[in-house]
């Protein structure tokens, strides 16, 4: 059984420390019961330092490889597998494990396994803004993917900052530009609410176009045009 856990010590003695421990939304009585025959637990307790691979960033790695096993048939291990040997030809990092990695490892994994999602339309069981490690990693994912940011949807360009009346979108320079990458639902939403109410409920900002999110979206980059 494996299961993210909250605990607080309750006293140290001379044997060890006592702790109060809450396994959030889980019943272990009948689980102990038929794997212990008893209601005495034995297992290994993981603190997460800092340092190393958080609990949280575990959980959304691997339940971003079983979303990919739902959709191409083979079992999580083996993409964690052949995706971790990808992944590290591309960054270049050395031999790591999900059991112990660092926490900045993890998070660059995480957002590979975003993009690979993003990128081969990938469906995932929940919002990638709860499967994401790194907000701005994914809100770049998303626009060079061209996919919603909240919904994983097919998207469209949405200017974060009013480009101002009597200026072209065609023509004006997107470089530098605070953009992100809505569907039509959520592009509708955040035109509606306003910018911070958007923002807010979403926990999301808008990201400054460079060079390669112009070319993505065919977005001018001449500031020759817009007189700047």
């Amino acid at each position: 059984m494996y299961a993210e856990i909250k605990a607080k010590v309750n006293k140290e003695t001379s044997s060890g420390t006592l702790l109060h421990v809450l396994i959030p939304n889980v019943s272990a009585t009948d689980y102990l019961k038929k794997y212990t025959g008893s209601d005495t637990l034995i297992g290994e307790l993981r603190i997460d330092d800092g340092r190393t691979i958080r609990a949280d960033q575990r959980k959304k790695a691997w339940a971003i490889l079983h979303d990919i096993e739902d959709w191409n048939g083979d079992d999580a291990e083996t993409n964690h597998w052949w995706l971790k040997r990808e992944y590290r030809r591309k960054s270049g990092e050395s031999k790591f494990s999900l059991s112990n990695c660092s926490v900045t490892t993890a998070r660059h994994y995480i957002s590979f396994l975003l993009d690979f999602c993003l990128s081969w339309d990938v469906p995932l069981s929940e919002s990638l803004l709860n499967r994401t490690d790194d907000i701005n990693a994914a809100l770049y994912a998303t626009l060079m993917n061209k996919k919603c940011i909240v919904c994983g949807h097919d998207g469209e360009l949405h200017h974060v900052d009013v480009v101002g009346m009597g200026r072209s979108r065609l023509e004006i320079c997107h470089i530098g530009m605070s953009v992100m990458c809505l569907c039509r639902k959520h592009h509708s939403e955040a035109h509606l609410s306003g910018k911070d109410t958007f923002n807010s409920r979403y926990h999301i900002y808008g990201i400054n176009a460079n060079q390669e999110i112009c070319d993505t979206w065919r977005l001018n980059t001449d500031r020759k045009t817009d007189g700047s």
